[in-house]
């Protein structure tokens, strides 16, 4: 490895990964060092919460798409019901698809929200249950777009199978009949 090469050049996309763990420290940052410059719990909780979602919107539509292909939305149908929505790139773009983008975009995400939970212990041991509202916020946020992310890849998957499957049976029947056809 050149070590005069810049950081991000072997990221596809260094800007939406730099947004992508920006948003993630910031609310992890504000609300680990609150503490220090603040005393108003409301200003903590209000500030920490709109990190949060801000991180939210950024890994839902902006960089989940970008990073890894990926999109998903929730809907309620006519009859009440919640319906999940899955959206991904087409194979080809899959595959070219940047592995350490990727490779970012989901250890990130399981990180921050094991950085939550870890937080919201240190709120039950130091007997805070205040915070630990604050962490459940941002701790549901942060399992939102995991299973969200995660329902989204295995529905991307199973596509990839499908249209690889169909085209191998489309294939081997246009081979069987040009086998079996009268010239």
């Amino acid at each position: 490895m050149d070590l005069s090469q810049p950081a991000g050049e072997n990221y596809a996309n260094p800007k939406t990964c730099l947004f992508h763990v920006l948003f993630k420290a910031a609310a992890l940052a504000f609300y680990i060092l609150s503490a220090l410059f603040f005393d108003s719990f409301v200003i903590i909780f209000v500030v920490t919460v709109i990190l949060a979602a801000l991180d939210f919107w950024v890994v839902k539509n902006i960089s989940g798409r970008i990073l890894v292909g990926l999109r998903w939305w929730n809907e309620i149908n006519e009859q009440g019901e919640s319906v999940w929505k899955f959206e991904c790139l087409d194979q080809q773009s899959l595959a070219r698809m940047n592995k350490k983008d990727s490779w970012l975009f989901w250890w990130t995400l399981y990180l921050s929200a094991v950085a939550w939970f870890v937080l919201g212990i240190f709120s039950v041991i130091r007997f805070e249950p205040d915070f630990l509202l604050i962490v459940g916020v941002c701790l549901c946020l942060n399992i939102a777009n995991i299973v969200g992310f995660t329902k989204c890849r295995k529905d991307a998957k199973k596509q990839i199978q499908t249209f690889a499957a169909q085209t191998l049976a489309s294939r081997f029947s246009s081979s069987i009949q040009s086998a079996f056809s009268v010239v």
